[in-house]
């Protein structure tokens, strides 16, 4: 079975090769963002790297979307939402809530954080876990301050 990246360079091919420029775009954007991201952290590319990269440009494409939505930019928005839906497509499904939830109460329980203080704890032990990359640290940190008093 084909890694992530190897999936999405061969997209990439095909993109291209369908004369699909927005894809082809937010494809080759998504790849050079993840071969400096490799340079950067001096690691080889995999699937972690990938959607831990992957994931930061869609958030940030989210953030672009909402000031586009602000300034009444119907042509970026609608760009933008095209290069959301592109890229998701490699992103890793996400926890279902009682899974993710299970995780958080394990967590804190094996950290034994007591108070919203200790979140960093919590949130340093999922970050080990095996199933960290494919956490939406977002979601987990407000699941974690809502657990803890």
């Amino acid at each position: 079975m084909p890694t992530i990246y190897e999936t999405l360079r061969a997209d990439i091919v095909t993109a291209m090769k369908a004369r699909d420029s927005a894809a082809a775009l937010a494809l080759r954007t998504a790849d050079a963002a993840i071969q400096r991201a490799a340079m950067d952290t001096s690691k080889p590319i995999d699937d972690a790297l990938v959607t831990i990269t992957i994931r930061k440009a869609v958030k940030n494409l989210v953030d672009a979307r909402a000031e586009f939505e602000k300034g009444a930019r119907a042509d970026l928005v609608s760009s933008t939402t095209t290069e959301i839906a592109i890229l998701e497509k490699y992103l890793p499904k996400a926890f279902d809530p009682e899974k993710l939830e299970a995780l958080v109460i394990e967590a804190i329980a094996a950290t034994g954080a007591q108070s919203k203080k200790d979140m960093g704890k919590v949130i340093g032990a999922l970050k080990a876990r095996p199933e960290a990359p494919l956490l939406d640290f977002g979601t987990v940190s407000k699941l974690v301050q809502a657990k803890l008093p």
